[in-house]
């Protein structure tokens, strides 16, 4: 960011910054507590993040307030202008980041509700989780630290995600083809794992909101290839 003479303006471009970078914190936290509650069932842990949730809303839009009273009070330019264009589209996918760690609470209970059928767990799910909540941490530590180049990486991270979903979708397949038993709880699982994709292209998002505050380049749909080329 910029320093400007005036210093109320410096200041509301840097509580921009620090609420942005808090919001991400507090969705990341949900995401790690909702692969937890995969794990334990704890219905303490579910509530909580289904608690969290009116958090991030309010972040959200105390962030879109703040945006839109620098715009029209300061009338930004340039990178300015850029760096709160950023911000609301980061808000955006953060929110809907919190929004599939609900999901995945929510999935997450009826897993461990009383009379369902045995789960199969599988390596690749948990795998998974553990490739999107790195992507997740490594995007909010690129966006408090306006780091471009880390959308290289994630971009990277992403394409393996996919793969890994892939194969996440082959294995319950075939769980529920050799034991029809097991089709709700493979369905259960098939929706945490679409959760933690798109978890995973949101934060690729985030990346990318990063290099154009920074940059001025939209990396939007370029290649690997493409992003490889950022200073």
């Amino acid at each position: 960011m910029n320093s400007h003479t005036s210093k109320e303006y410096d200041e509301l471009m840097a509580r921009a910054h620090k609420l942005v970078v808090q919001m991400g914190e507090r969705v990341r936290r949900q995401v790690d507590d909702a692969v937890e509650s995969l794990q334990s069932g704890s219905p303490a842990l579910i509530n909580q993040i289904l608690a969290h949730e009116a958090v991030v809303n309010s972040l959200e839009r105390s962030i879109d307030q703040l945006a839109g009273q620098i715009i029209a009070r300061r009338q930004p330019a340039a990178g300015d202008l850029r760096y709160v264009l950023a911000i609301a589209g980061t808000t955006t996918d953060l929110e809907r980041i919190g929004d599939e760690a609900k999901k995945i609470a929510l999935q997450a209970r009826r897993i461990f509700s009383d009379g369902r059928p045995a789960l199969p767990r599988t390596a690749e799910v948990r795998r998974m989780a553990a490739i999107v909540q790195d992507m997740l941490r490594a995007a909010i530590a690129a966006l408090e630290g306006l780091e471009p180049r880390a959308a290289i990486a994630l971009a990277k991270r992403d394409e393996e995600s996919d793969l890994v979903f892939q194969g996440v979708l082959r294995q319950l397949i075939s769980f529920m083809i050799e034991d029809p038993r097991t089709i709700t709880g493979c369905l259960d699982m098939l929706f945490v794992a679409k959760s933690l994709e798109r978890i995973g292209d949101h934060a690729v998002n985030v990346s990318e909101h990063v290099v154009y505050a920074v940059t001025g380049r939209d990396v939007r749909h370029a290649s690997v290839e493409e992003k490889s080329v950022l200073p």
